[in-house]
């Protein structure tokens, strides 16, 4: 969900250059799909966090990770890794 969540947000990135550089029109569905696509990054990162009771600190941070470009994709192979040690997955 992180990967699509970081793609969904370069795109918007990207959408925003075109609309207030270039003046590119046309291109606000954009904003629309990562919002909803982040708002289930949201869900699925508060179900994970409940189920593997993490600290309430640490599911802000990776709640809120998603939204800078690339950082919640990285935020995203630090915790698999971490919970795949800790759970042996």
């Amino acid at each position: 969900m992180a990967w699509t969540t970081g793609l969904w947000l370069i795109l918007l990135c990207y959408e925003m250059i075109a609309k207030y550089v270039y003046g590119v029109e046309g291109l606000n569905w954009i904003a629309v799909v990562h919002g909803w696509v982040y708002f289930v990054y949201l869900l699925f990162t508060a179900n994970l966090a409940v189920k593997v009771r993490w600290p309430i600190a640490k599911t802000i941070g990776v709640l809120l990770a998603g939204t800078i470009p690339l950082v919640g994709i990285i935020v995203e192979h630090f915790q698999t890794k971490d919970i795949k040690e800790r759970y042996g997955l």
